[in-house]
């Protein structure tokens, strides 16, 4: 794990990831809306597919800050931004909801205790977020006893993998490519190997 303090402008970064973000699940709470509709009948399905959307800067703040609590806390600032400056239909209970998916989406980085960051640990960061959201969705909704449970499972966990981890690994290796990244821990292990290679 990494022992260094958190940083202010690591906080900066976090702050500023948070509200692009809360802007992003807004905007897809639109998309989610029209799907509704596109989907007819299924159309309550939606949600699952599209569900790992709005848990991916959980997961992204941790690749890339590296540090206990990041992910729970950036997707709770996301969801106060959208509650607070986008008046999300939800309400207040998507802070919750925020934290729930931010616990959820971290706690394979947490298993790792912050040391791994392959492909196969953001794989198992969506499915704990899509867990963490699929077991809130038992108690608030009642999924269990509703039919068509087992593909609103798959669409949930396909959608956690896909739209919350690998994406999040996209998006951090992408933004990583660009240099903007290079004094946060990210950037700093990306520099290692070269810096072996250098005193080899």
């Amino acid at each position: 794990m990494n022992r260094r303090p958190i940083r202010l402008h690591d906080l900066v970064l976090l702050a500023v990831l948070a509200v692009v973000f809360g802007f992003l699940y807004w905007a897809l709470v639109q998309v989610w809306g029209w799907l509704q509709v596109l989907m007819g009948p299924l159309g309550d399905l939606s949600q699952n597919a599209l569900i790992g959307g709005w848990m991916v800067v959980a997961p992204l703040a941790v690749y890339i800050v590296r540090k206990p609590g990041v992910g729970i806390l950036v997707e709770i600032i996301a969801s106060i931004v959208e509650v607070v400056f986008l008046a999300s239909p939800v309400g207040p209970m998507l802070i919750l909801v925020g934290f729930i998916q931010g616990l959820g989406a971290e706690a394979a980085f947490a298993v790792t205790r912050y040391r791994r960051y392959g492909w196969g640990v953001f794989i198992a960061s969506g499915a704990t977020a899509a867990l963490a959201n699929l077991l809130m969705g038992l108690v608030r909704f009642g999924w269990a006893g509703q039919d068509l449970f087992e593909l609103r499972l798959v669409l949930q966990f396909a959608s956690g993998i896909l739209l919350c981890g690998l994406l999040a690994r996209v998006i951090g290796d992408a933004l990583a490519r660009t240099g903007v990244l290079d004094n946060y821990a990210i950037g700093r292990a990306r520099r290692a190997p070269e810096v072996s290679q250098q005193n080899g």
